[in-house]
């Protein structure tokens, strides 16, 4: 699924976002966010209009956007599933969940099934480390994600 946005509505929206954040102290970070909600990702045409309005070099807004894996810089399905890597979760059977729900999806990381239903995303660290392995899909946090359960958050979001 691609969707198309015109580079001077992308420019005009980041303006917008930057104007209505620019007085919070750090406001890069509160600002990709709002652009990754505005837009479902972060567009590579909002990343200098950024740097211009925040007087920063284009390379410090890429750099930080590149560093921080929440950011995504193309669209997501319509669901996103997210596997937590950490060592805790790894120790608990983690690895063999990812291989199991990659192969329910037929998708890698950083990926989106073909209908564009999921996006299947690495995240290091959910929180639940004494109840891993763990996964998050929409934003709802899920622990003790055995092969049942994986199985059912794969229908949920194939839906």
């Amino acid at each position: 699924m691609t969707i198309h946005i015109a580079e001077g509505d992308i420019a005009a929206r980041t303006r917008t976002i930057v104007a209505d954040l620019r007085f919070l102290e750090g406001p890069l970070l509160p600002i990709l966010h709002e652009v990754q909600q505005e837009f479902g990702y972060v567009p590579q045409e909002a990343l200098p209009v950024i740097a211009e309005e925040l007087n920063l070099s284009r390379a410090e807004v890429h750099g930080v956007m590149t560093f921080y894996h929440d950011y995504r810089n193309h669209p997501a399905g319509r669901h996103v599933l997210k596997l937590c890597r950490a060592e805790a979760c790894q120790s608990m059977g983690g690895v063999a969940l990812a291989e199991r729900v990659k192969a329910l999806l037929g998708i890698d990381f950083h990926q989106t099934t073909l209908d564009g239903s999921v996006t299947l995303e690495p995240v290091y660290c959910l929180g639940l480390c004494a109840c891993a392995p763990s996964a998050m899909l929409d934003g709802e946090v899920y622990g003790r994600v055995d092969d049942q359960l994986a199985t059912e958050l794969v229908a949920e979001a194939r839906r």
